[in-house]
């Protein structure tokens, strides 16, 4: 899956904000639940404890994966559109000069 690359080059960007969060709960969920850690939750007096985890890596991180590759596939598609019409652009303007 091909994420955005240009995060830090581009702080209001919505989908950069998905993907900077989506990394950081992947970062947290592997160096956590790895060494048996809890992941504490500030607002609520129970940290996430095996269950919670297990539901976050099972339920929570495909679907943001999915929005995170269907946005990949939104882009490409505008990029594709957008290269085709400089093309024909480009080739109109040739065949006038």
């Amino acid at each position: 899956m091909a994420f955005h690359s240009l995060i830090s080059a581009s702080p209001g960007d919505p989908i950069a904000l998905v993907e900077s969060c989506y990394r950081a709960v992947e970062w947290i969920l592997s160096s956590r639940s790895a060494r048996g850690l809890l992941i504490p939750r500030p607002w609520i007096d129970h940290p996430y404890g095996e269950e919670e985890i297990t539901r976050l890596e099972e339920e929570v991180m495909p679907v943001i994966a999915s929005f995170l590759a269907r946005i990949d596939e939104i882009d490409q598609a505008l990029e594709a559109e957008q290269e085709a019409l400089i093309e024909a652009i480009q080739a109109s303007s040739s065949q006038l000069c």
